[in-house]
Formats: structure tokens, C-alpha cells, sequence
């Protein structure tokens, strides 16, 4: 009998209702099943329920945002309570525990959890805008800037999902590489584990952030290191066109020259061109770059994520 190889799971935060957890003010949840039963198998994911835990009780009346002389009011949709200084309390208290988590995903239109377009009310209660976002999602956001955060609504996008996937994996490198130690090499590792990834999200990023790191004594290293995670996950939340995707597929061409005969690199591109033409995934071309690199290794692209950026049985690529 063979032992099943032990996969590590990825700390990621999750509203307690998207687990199927019974948390809602009216006794009931909002199950999100490629949560609990996909991603579950590479995140431990942690459930929180903010306004459970500010103390508001299940069952509980409906609360909204409105907004005061003094800011944004947690009140009940009847204006018979204000639970503001009860979930302030709360976030407060619970945000510096929430250092080690590589991501969060968030109920939608929650006005605790929300992360865009929520209802912003008046004082009498009437929706003036829906801009907002809820309280608790405003305090992570602001305390973990680089943080990968979605909503569960947006998962159901097959870019999207697949680009949270991505920055989690990511953002895991990252922090792993702090807490091993901060050093120069670790540093410029860091950097080349994920060149490729940058050059498709983001060639302005990718431009700037190798100058940035070509002279590592001009400033102490923990500052080059947050300038270059700040922009560096700014970079990566930003949508690959088909174009960027062929973009990066046909510099790593360039490197598997010894691998790829004629006909190889005629399918290669063929098919590269059909993946920007919509229709092929991006697994059929990166398949295919995948093997070449097995077959002729080349050093430089054994450690680039952006051929695994995640792993395969997600079948993120086969949709995007």
C-alpha cells in the first residue's frame, strides 16, 4: 500500500457562510461549492464571520451602511440600532492575527464582507450610493494591501478565478521567502522565478522592477523589498489579454530553440495564434512548451513559475 504524498495547504481567509456555515442574519448560508470542495484540497481555509463575532447574534435583524456627519454607520435596515462600535472592536482586535493568510475570499454585497458596490445609505435610510464596500473587507484591504482578495460572486468569472489562483501561489512564494529570511539572493530569486508571469501581466511593471532591484545597496534591502511586493501584486492583479499571454509563450520560445525542430516550432506557433484567435485554451500552446522543456531542459526555465503557476488539476488554463 502506497502513501498518498502529503500536499501543503495555502492559509486563505473565507466568510464563514461560503463553508456552508449556518451565520447569516437569517439563520441560514450562502454555500459556495468550488470553495469547499476544489479549492479546499490546496487551501486550509480559515472562516471568519464578522458580524457573528462582533457579537450580533444569529438570528439577527438585517443591517446596512449608512452614512453619518462622523462616517459610515453599521445600523439595522430599521435604524433601531447601531452595531458600528461593536464590529470596529472586533476588526480591530482580530486584524493582526490575520498576517499569515496568503488570500481571502469574501461574501458579496455583505455590508461587513463586501468588497465593491455595496449600498450606501442616508440617514433616514434611502440608497444614495453603490460604491461602498463593507467594513470589515475596507480594514483588510487597508491593513494587507498586497493580499490577494476576491468575492465568491467573481470566482464564477473563469479569468478571474484563474487570476486569484494565481496571486495566491504567488503571494505564498513571497511570504515564504520572508520568512526564511529577507537576503539579496533570495531577493533576485524571487525576481527570476517570476519574470515571465510579470512580463504577461504587466510589461511597464517589468520594465521597471529589474532597474529597481540592479543596484540592492542604494537602499536598505526591506525597502527595495516592499516597493518591489507593492508593485510587484499590483502587477499581477491586472488582466493578461490573449495577446500578453503570446506575447510571453513566444519568448520562451526563444530559450527552447535546442528542443524545438522546424516542425515543432511550426505547430508551436500555429497554435499560439489560434489560442489569440480565441480558439484553443491556453493549455493546448503551454502543453506544448511544457514538453519541449521537459525534453531539452533549460536551466533558466526550470524555475519559471509561469509555466506552473499552480497546480494542473485545477484546470484554470482550460478555460481562459
Amino acid at each position: 500500500m502506497t502513501n498518498e504524498p502529503q500536499i501543503r495547504r495555502i492559509p486563505v481567509g473565507i466568510s464563514s457562510c461560503l463553508l456552508g456555515e449556518e451565520v447569516r442574519h437569517d439563520g441560514g448560508h450562502k454555500h459556495a461549492r468550488y470553495c469547499s470542495q476544489v479549492l479546499s484540497r490546496y487551501f486550509e481555509f480559515r472562516s471568519l464571520c464578522p458580524e457573528l463575532e462582533a457579537g450580533l447574534g444569529v438570528p439577527r435583524p438585517a443591517i446596512h451602511l449608512r452614512r453619518h456627519q462622523d462616517g459610515l454607520r453599521l445600523i439595522t435596515t430599521k435604524g433601531d440600532a447601531d452595531h458600528t462600535d461593536a464590529m470596529q472592536d472586533w476588526i480591530h482586535q482580530t486584524l493582526p492575527h490575520l498576517g499569515d493568510l496568503r488570500g481571502y475570499i469574501l461574501k458579496a454585497k455583505s455590508p461587513s464582507c463586501g468588497m465593491e458596490r455595496i449600498r450606501i445609505h442616508n440617514e433616514e435610510g434611502n440608497v444614495i450610493a453603490r460604491d461602498g464596500r463593507g467594513l470589515f473587507a475596507d480594514a483588510l484591504i487597508e491593513a494587507y494591501p498586497e493580499l490577494p482578495v476576491e468575492e465568491e460572486g467573481r470566482l464564477n468569472d473563469s479569468h478571474l478565478r484563474e487570476n486569484f489562483v494565481e496571486r495566491v501561489y504567488a503571494y505564498d512564494d513571497w511570504c515564504s521567502m520572508i520568512e526564511n529570511g529577507l537576503t539579496r539572493t533570495s531577493l533576485l530569486d524571487f525576481h527570476t522565478r517570476h519574470k515571465f508571469q510579470l512580463l504577461a501581466h504587466c510589461q511597464k511593471t517589468y520594465r521597471e522592477l529589474g532597474p529597481l532591484l540592479s543596484d540592492l545597496k542604494s537602499a536598505p534591502l526591506e525597502s527595495i523589498a516592499r516597493d518591489y511586493i507593492t508593485a510587484f501584486m499590483a502587477a499581477m492583479q491586472k488582466r493578461i489579454s490573449r495577446g500578453d499571454h503570446a506575447n510571453a509563450m513566444q519568448h520562451l520560445m526563444g530559450f527552447l530553440h535546442d528542443a524545438l525542430g522546424p516542425q515543432d516550432r511550426k505547430m508551436l506557433s500555429e497554435q499560439i495564434d489560434a489560442y489569440v484567435r480565441g480558439e484553443v485554451p491556453l493549455i493546448v500552446p503551454m502543453t506544448l512548451l511544457r514538453m519541449a522543456q521537459r525534453r531539452e531542459p533549460v536551466a533558466y526555465l526550470a524555475h519559471q513559475n509561469y509555466l506552473t503557476p499552480y497546480p494542473d488539476d485545477l484546470g484554470l488554463r482550460n478555460h481562459v
